[in-house]
This record gives structure tokens, C-alpha cells and sequence, in this order.
């Protein structure tokens, strides 16, 4: 079982997560007018999987606007994902006030299985840990990033220059 740490205490993270070439893995996620949203609604599309433990907190919210404004330099082949558990209802709410359009959240709130075989649910706590996933055109992971402290804001630079090599 892989950890991360929060405040500096350990939280432990259950499932695998998947390797770099690997196949993504397929997910159920819950959109805000409680549409289903699996992996194949984005097909031929380069998916940026933003893992958030709750729109709700200061980091998150950055990381979420953040990546909603560099959506407008990005090539439309690309569509930016925020996970959570947090409710529809919330992650819409959140999505309302914050301006967000260009990056689509989508609840993992029912059985949290995204958060299991990504290899990012925090057991302790029932919530995603803050990782980023970058799945080319054709749903293969090209790049992954477990921020190892939840608390901290990923590599953004990274993450994006990731994406930009696969449009």
C-alpha cells in the first residue's frame, strides 16, 4: 500500500496505481446532473484526470482554477477532469461560484471504485488523494503524479508540459 501524508501524517492509499503505457482503467463517475461518465465518453480525447480530495478546500480550489484558465491555451482535443467524492450537488455549486467551465468535475461518491483502481483513495479518510493523470488519445496513461504531501499543490508545470506533448 503506497502513503502520502497530510500535515506531515501518514495516510495510507488503497489500489495500484496505474503504470505509465498501461491501460487506463475504465471508471464510473457520477456528473453533476447525476449523468454516468465513463472512460469511453472521452474517446479520441487527451484526458487530464485531476484527483482532488474536496473542491471545497483552498488547495484544491487553486488547482481546479488553475487548470480552468490554462484550458484556454490548450488544443480542444484536450478535456480536463476534476475527481472527487465530493456530492454532484456540491461539485456543481463549487463549479458555479468559482466560474469554472473548461474543466468538468465528476463525483467518485457512489463506491469511490475510481479511487480504488487508480490507486488513490486515502483510507483513512474516504476521499481521493491529490494526483494528476494524463491519459493519451487513445486511453493509455502518459503521465501520473501522487502529490506526496495532500496538502500541497502539484507540479503544474509538469503535468501541463505532459499534455502539450501529446496534442
Amino acid at each position: 500500500m503506497n502513503t502520502v501524508t497530510f500535515k506531515g501524517a501518514p495516510l495510507h492509499l488503497v489500489g495500484q496505481v496505474p503504470a505509465v503505457g498501461q491501460k487506463a482503467p475504465d471508471f464510473a463517475l457520477v456528473a453533476n446532473d447525476l449523468s454516468p461518465r465513463s472512460l469511453k465518453d472521452y474517446a479520441g480525447k487527451v484526458l487530464v484526470l485531476l484527483c482532488v480530495p474536496s473542491l471545497d478546500t483552498p488547495v484544491c480550489d487553486m488547482e481546479v482554477r488553475r487548470f480552468n484558465s490554462e484550458a484556454a491555451q490548450l488544443s480542444d482535443k484536450v478535456q480536463i477532469l476534476a475527481v472527487s467524492c465530493d456530492l454532484p450537488f456540491a461539485q456543481a455549486r463549487w463549479c458555479g461560484a468559482a466560474g469554472v467551465a473548461a474543466v468538468q468535475s465528476l463525483s467518485d461518491y457512489k463506491e469511490a471504485q475510481f479511487g480504488k483502481d487508480y490507486g488513490v483513495l486515502i483510507q483513512e479518510l474516504r476521499l481521493l488523494t491529490r494526483a494528476i493523470f494524463v491519459l493519451d488519445a487513445d486511453g493509455n496513461v502518459a503521465y501520473s503524479q501522487i502529490v506526496p504531501e495532500v496538502s500541497s499543490e502539484p507540479d503544474y508545470d509538469a503535468a501541463l508540459a505532459a499534455v502539450k506533448a501529446l496534442v
